[in-house]
């Protein structure tokens, strides 16, 4: 049995991670931890059975307790709670699937403890990288990536040689909006761009998906995993979502990922990995696909994938100030406080206004993330 703990187990990544689980039979759920879903909660816990649970308000463990009373399981909360449950002795593997940067200190504790990292949270290597991947080095932790395209990208580098990559082709579907014009934007309501033609994701990644953020946050992500320069990252639209990341070597040789767009498929590869496992579901028919289709992305239409590439070349605390305020921006937008073209706006007038601290540590990068959202605030 593989003992393993999720982070963000309410949410999309954290319940299909549990499906994988729920197939297998042979995965050991020891430690979840969730925001304040505490109802789904409830019901993970009395089918996984994990000695320790975390939410994060302690009112909400209070109330949590007391629904599990009747079972073996100890209810912690806040950061602490956290860390505890990323720490958790019998664990051998970490699934990182919060959202947000909450998610640094947590990975970095798991890392700490030795156990093995299943990434699926984005804003730890986007804002962190620079401490992460050596941290990982020393204390002999793999990082698995969990997302379609990192996963993918991890697969054709199987058995490769990583000095010999000559670039790195990260796919994507272009969103909702592919095709669009700034001025068809001018008027884009909260559920027109929760509408993703490929993938059924949460409402934040959704999004940032149809602004092509999320992109720009996978080419940071994928700048630290694979240890490639951001120039050498070139994003291409493929609408269908069936390649989901590809890479050139140095000779010209190109090896791709293909399937369909099922997320418990990288789950599970990194779940087990090196291993491959039997997967149910749907499987790519080449008689009816006939053809898989290729664009440029359009950076002037969406302005946040080359604000992305902006911050991966100042580098440093950039990087925090574009995921920051992204995050909260989108917040607003989903609050339907602002404006969707006003998402990459306000990155832009952050990232103007921020002055760059090279090297930051993780305190530092968490007082940028501060300083950011109060800065948004005090405006929108």
């Amino acid at each position: 049995m593989k003992k393993i703990a999720i982070l963000g187990s309410t949410g999309s990544i954290g319940t299909q991670t549990l499906e994988v689980a729920r197939i297998n039979k042979d995965l050991d759920i020891t430690a979840l931890a969730a925001g304040s879903n505490i109802e789904r909660l409830e019901e993970q816990i009395r089918e996984f059975h994990p000695e320790l649970v975390a939410v994060w308000t302690e009112e909400n463990a209070r109330k949590l307790r007391l629904s599990v009373a009747d079972l073996d399981v100890k209810v912690v909360s806040g950061m602490e709670g956290l860390i505890e449950v990323c720490t958790h002795p019998e664990t051998e593997l970490v699934v990182t699937a919060i959202v947000g940067m909450i998610g640094i200190q947590p990975t970095i504790a798991a890392i700490q403890a030795g156990k093995d990292i299943a990434l699926a949270n984005k804003e730890t290597l986007v804002t962190a990288g620079h401490l992460i991947m050596p941290m990982a080095e020393k204390y002999d932790v793999r990082i698995l990536p969990v997302d379609s395209e990192h996963s993918a990208i991890f697969q054709c580098l199987n058995g490769e040689n990583q000095r010999e990559i000559g670039r790195i082709l990260l796919t994507a579907s272009g969103g909702p909006f592919r095709g669009k014009k700034r001025g068809d934007l001018q008027n884009i309501q909260v559920e027109d761009a929760l509408k993703h033609p490929n993938w059924a994701m949460g409402r934040k990644i959704t999004i940032d998906s149809s602004t092509l953020v999320n992109k720009g946050l996978e080419m940071m992500e994928a700048r630290w995993l694979f240890g490639v320069e951001p120039k050498d990252i070139c994003i291409v639209v493929q609408p269908r979502s069936i390649i989901h990341s590809m890479v050139e070597f140095t000779d010209g040789a190109v090896i791709a990922q293909l399937g369909t767009p099922d997320m418990k498929l990288p789950i599970q590869y990194a779940l087990y990995y090196p291993s491959r496992r039997y997967l149910p579901g749907e499987r790519l028919d080449f008689g009816k696909l006939k053809e898989i289709t290729f664009e440029e992305p359009d950076m002037e239409t969406f302005s946040g994938l080359g604000l992305a590439f902006d911050a991966a070349a100042v580098g440093g605390s950039m990087p925090t100030v574009y995921n920051a305020s992204n995050e909260l921006a989108v917040s607003l937008f989903l609050d339907r406080r602002i404006s969707y073209l006003e998402i990459p706006e306000i990155i832009a007038w952050c990232m103007g206004k921020h002055k760059t601290i090279p090297d930051p540590t993780v305190e530092e990068i968490l007082e940028t993330e501060r300083q950011t959202h109060e800065m948004i605030e005090s405006r929108w």
